[in-house]
């Protein structure tokens, strides 16, 4: 079995001979059992490690290098008219501790029906689609 225990920071130039697609939930456990390419392999990580799309993952001895993705869910993506509009909906999710993704043009978040009814009470659009998550990690450096 391979067990990764080192996380190393996101390098693309590195040549990584295994990737590894986590979604963002399981980007923020920090201990695995899982398998790549029919491999058994195990995830020992410092508790509160939370793991970014490009990261990359190594064992304690050796020089196999595993690139950590982030694996395409479901979401949803908010976009707005104006910025305002996209400020306010980024204060309504704030303020009830949601993870999301913040960009310059989209806020991104997991599937709510209720947080979908109130963004759309907002005035902004929401678009159910299946992408990539990659939610901010927090004021203090963790996830809630």
């Amino acid at each position: 079995m391979l067990n990764l225990t080192q996380r190393k920071p996101a390098n693309p130039e590195a040549a990584a001979g295994l990737t590894l697609a986590l979604t963002a939930f399981e980007r923020t456990k920090s201990r695995h059992r899982l398998e790549i390419d029919s491999q058994p392999v195990s995830i020992h990580l410092p508790r509160g490690t939370v793991l970014r799309d490009g990261d990359l993952l190594a064992p304690a001895a050796g020089d196999l290098l595993v690139r950590v993705t982030a694996k395409p869910e479901p979401v949803l993506t908010v976009t707005a008219k104006t910025p305002l509009d996209l400020l306010r909906a980024a204060y309504h999710l704030g303020n009830r501790h949601v993870p999301v993704e913040i960009a310059p043009t989209y806020l991104r978040l997991s599937p709510d029906s209720v947080l979908k009814a109130m963004l759309e009470q907002l005035g902004v659009e929401v678009r159910e689609e299946v992408a990539p998550f990659e939610p901010e990690s927090g004021a203090y450096g963790h996830s809630h």
